[in-house]
């Protein structure tokens, strides 16, 4: 087992979806990838999803990052409440997002 600390993804006690323990800036860029922002900190980095955008949202973006950071050979805790089932995918695909405009053309593109 890797001896390295968990990367842990967790409901805090305010409601809001958050990541504790270390990690570099590889993970740190699939975190954001998943959706987590980065606020700097008294103590560092706060490590969170944006607020307010419903349970199975968060749920669906901190499993994805939990999946995403596995796959990468991190040492991964994600709270249980937090877990949603991806049955018969065998790899992390992202949740569904809002096209966006591309800018050079004008096309609506998916990110």
């Amino acid at each position: 087992m890797n001896t390295a600390e968990q990367i842990r993804i967790l409901r805090g006690p305010g409601g809001e979806v958050e990541v504790e323990g270390a990690y570099d800036e590889f993970a740190a860029r699939i975190l954001a990838r998943a959706g987590f922002m980065t606020f700097p900190a008294l103590r560092g980095q706060w490590v969170r999803l944006p607020f307010d955008l419903g349970r199975d949202w968060e749920n669906g973006h901190a499993s994805w990052a939990a999946e995403m950071l596995t796959a990468a050979h991190y040492p991964v805790h994600l709270d249980p409440d937090l877990r949603t089932p991806h049955p018969g995918q065998p790899t992390p695909s992202p949740p569904a997002t809002q096209p966006t405009p591309d800018v050079a053309t004008g096309a609506r593109t998916r990110r």
